[in-house]
């Protein structure tokens, strides 16, 4: 029996690895499908051109707005602060460098939203301050 359970937890392991990406894809693709099918079915009924533009527009799910560095840097400094914390409490040296390389990376995201900036109003504002030297 022993054995058995050897040989078992490995597999179960990697069949969760294996599924866990692959639900993802099926499950992204069968919601992509059905906004799929039900545009094609209002544009077959629709005869003005310019309400299908407005429909495939609230369709668009792509944001217009940059990414935000600083909330990102910010969220990753505590994600690497945890491991590292976690690592420390219980598991061991290993998760407490993870922690701290994702704790750094999360610095370097932060910095990258202060050096570069990404709305239009803080570009108008960074343009503005460089005129007036």
């Amino acid at each position: 029996m022993q054995y058995q359970a050897e040989i078992l937890i490995p597999i179960f392991g990697i069949l969760a690895g294996i599924s866990v990406p692959l639900a993802t894809f099926i499950w992204l693709y069968f919601d992509a499908k059905g906004k799929r099918d039900a545009i094609v079915e209002i544009s077959k009924n629709l005869e003005d051109k310019e309400k299908l533009e407005e429909l495939l527009q609230i369709f668009e799910e792509r944001k217009k707005e940059p990414l935000d560095y600083r909330r990102n840097g910010v969220i990753t400094i505590f994600v690497g602060i945890g491991l590292f914390v976690f690592g420390f409490l219980v598991i061991g040296r290993i998760l407490e460098g993870v922690g701290a390389m994702i704790a750094l990376f999360g610095v370097g995201t932060l910095i990258a939203g202060y050096l570069y900036p990404n709305t239009g109003k803080e570009i108008t504002q960074a343009v503005q301050d460089f005129e007036k030297r």
